[in-house]
């Protein structure tokens, strides 16, 4: 019986992703979005105790364009998810896919030493990673 090849986050996630800071607009964080295959936001800590927060492009359809509110109106700490569940780079493809639908989230960003290096979801595990394993 072959051993099953060990595919980490790291290997699999995206390194390009926009940082925000949760008080900009709605519209401000659109215009300035540079990496839109991500599909989300990271919002900046405000202070060392404070944790990361994020926005899925989903949410801004859900809780702006459904409910009819103006992007220039809405500031981005209205509709964002915080604390935000993280992934360890180092954290094993399967392992990580279980804790996706165990809280039922589609991208979580990945930390190392406090910092955000990228981005994970359920697409890059399945695309990259069962690529790999094979």
């Amino acid at each position: 019986m072959s051993a099953v090849k060990l595919v980490r986050v790291r290997e699999v996630m995206k390194t390009q992703f926009d940082r925000i800071d949760g008080v900009i607009t709605v519209a401000e964080a659109l215009c300035n979005m540079k990496y839109p295959e991500t599909k989300c936001l990271i919002v900046n800590k405000r202070h060392t105790d404070d944790e990361f927060g994020i926005v899925l492009i989903s949410d801004i359809a859900r809780y702006v364009l459904a409910k009819d509110r103006s992007p220039e109106r809405v500031n981005i700490y209205e509709i964002m998810l915080k604390p935000v569940i993280t992934v360890s780079p180092k954290m094993d493809i399967r392992y990580c896919a279980r804790l996706f639908d165990n809280f039922n989230i589609l991208r979580a960003p990945v930390v190392e030493n406090d910092d955000v290096i990228g981005i994970v979801g359920f697409s890059d595990i399945v695309l990259q990673g069962l690529v790999a394993i094979k």
